[in-house]
């Protein structure tokens, strides 16, 4: 499948293990996607998922399928949903999600990495969306998370182009949140999904929800997000964050329950 998804306490990390192909994404790896992220989902020990390669997290698509899976409009069509849909199951996940971006983040490298809520990235690090090289029109779905992340000038002209951007460039555009040396990105990844498992996730998780609903452009609180705001504040969570403070002590929060699917 060449993942791997392995579990330290709270944290779940999902390695893209394919170093011979720099890390490049079959259509294997992209159907096996969503199967990995519902057993993110479902287990409720699991706080946060960092997404992780090697010396490089992902130089793109596997140019070998090009002639084979991707030979013609249909396969090409077949091909674009099984990305779709493994990008979709990241980003739908209800749980945070952090890349830690080393080496080459091109293509749907960069797609995976769009997907995740944070990106944190080494200095050496190199992004790029190529389409425009190859004669594909990039999907909708993570065009849009693009726009959301950089603005739309700065996703036209990376479309437009396919150039590679360095660290310092996806940083000043808001394409990554942090840019640390090589050698500190995996202590600081480790940090940051500590602290953030460390929170109260009924609190991260609303959070999460209501962001992506003002991204997918609602302007005015609804009865789903009264709904969130009600959860919480009849959660163990909150007593215990409550009982905290007034007792002047680091909150324990208990594990969150995540809600069944559908």
């Amino acid at each position: 499948m060449t993942f791997r998804l392995e579990t330290d306490g709270p944290i779940a990390t999902m390695t893209i293990d394919r170093p011979a192909k720099r890390n490049a994404l079959s259509y294997e790896m992209w159907s096996a996607l969503p199967g990995l992220m519902a057993r993110v989902r479902d287990d409720d020990a699991v706080r946060v998922l960092v997404v992780r390669g090697g010396e490089h997290f992902s130089a793109g698509a596997d140019i070998s399928e090009f002639g084979t899976l991707r030979s013609g409009a249909e396969g090409a069509a077949r091909y674009g949903e099984a990305v779709h849909a493994g990008a979709r199951s990241i980003t739908a996940l209800g749980k945070p999600t952090i890349a830690a971006v080393t080496g080459f983040c091109i293509g749907g490298g960069c797609e995976v990495a769009l997907a995740c809520d944070l990106r944190v990235a080494a200095a050496d690090a190199r992004f790029g969306i190529t389409p425009a090289k190859l004669g594909i029109v990039y999907g909708f779905a993570s065009t849009k998370q693009l726009v959301d992340v950089v603005g739309p000038a700065w996703a036209k002209q990376i479309l437009f182009t396919g150039e590679i951007l360095d660290a310092a460039t996806a940083l000043r555009i808001g394409l990554v949140n942090e840019v640390h040396p090589p050698d500190a990105l995996d202590a600081r990844v480790g940090e940051l999904a500590g602290t953030i498992a460390s929170r109260a996730q009924v609190s991260v998780r609303g959070a999460k929800q209501i962001v992506e609903r003002i991204t997918d452009g609602q302007r005015e609180e609804d009865d789903a997000v009264r709904a969130l705001h009600d959860e919480a504040v009849h959660s163990a969570e909150y007593a215990e964050g409550v009982a905290a403070f007034l007792e002047k002590r680091p909150p324990r929060f208990p594990v969150f329950k995540t809600p069944s699917a559908g």
